[in-house]
């Protein structure tokens, strides 16, 4: 499979099925070279097509969740172990220094509920639980947000593209601006809190 199909999220699913999207959102939550990969709108496409008997709802509800909750837990443990080493690290492909940086940003703004909020913002998804590892965030109050907010993203975007997918008659024909759509929302937290770091500077 080619790199743009990685990002094409009904390309995903069609090649992997529900054992690809587990995999992938578990990859995006928290493995700093998943940073990439469609997380939002895998979600709602999947939904999407749970709609349609193509995918399990109920299996891909569980299996979201459960790869979103461990992704993150397995982001925190690699921060907490690897630490400042990380921002040592040169430049790659799969690490780009900036993208930690925004996330630790984020983090001292934002605190705990980080957690929660980096849930529906790409890259700064990703490396949020790294941060939290390399802060020494208590584990306990880390993984309350985690679940929560593991849950509120998995169950939200799926079950949005599940009920959308049931309720309005030939929504496939809309299923790309919706995507796009989806995309264009998630990022506009960050581009808000951009917006604002820059005007106090």
């Amino acid at each position: 499979m080619l790199l743009q199909d990685l990002l094409d999220p009904q390309k995903i699913i069609t090649a992997f099925g529900l054992v690809g999207v587990i995999l992938i959102v578990f990859a995006e939550s928290g493995l700093f070279f998943g940073f990439f990969l469609p997380g939002d709108s895998l979600l709602f496409t999947a939904g999407f097509l749970a709609s349609q008997g193509i995918l399990p709802i109920s299996l891909l509800l569980i299996g979201t969740f459960v790869a979103a909750v461990l992704g993150d837990s397995v982001g925190y443990w690699f921060g907490k172990k690897t630490g400042p080493a990380l921002f040592s690290k040169e430049d790659s492909f799969f690490f780009k220094k900036r993208y930690m940086e925004k996330a630790r940003i984020f983090y001292e703004i934002h605190g705990k509920k980080t957690i929660i909020l980096a849930r529906f913002m790409p890259i700064i998804r990703t490396f949020a639980p790294i941060i939290a590892g390399i802060g020494n965030m208590h584990y306990r109050t880390f993984l309350a947000y985690n679940i929560l907010g593991g849950f509120i993203w998995s169950f939200g975007l799926t079950l949005l593209g599940y009920f959308l997918g049931r309720s309005i008659p030939g929504v496939d024909k809309y299923l790309l601006p919706i995507i796009i759509a989806i995309i264009i929302t998630s990022l506009i937290p960050g581009l808000v809190h951009l917006y604002k770091s820059r005007k106090r500077v």
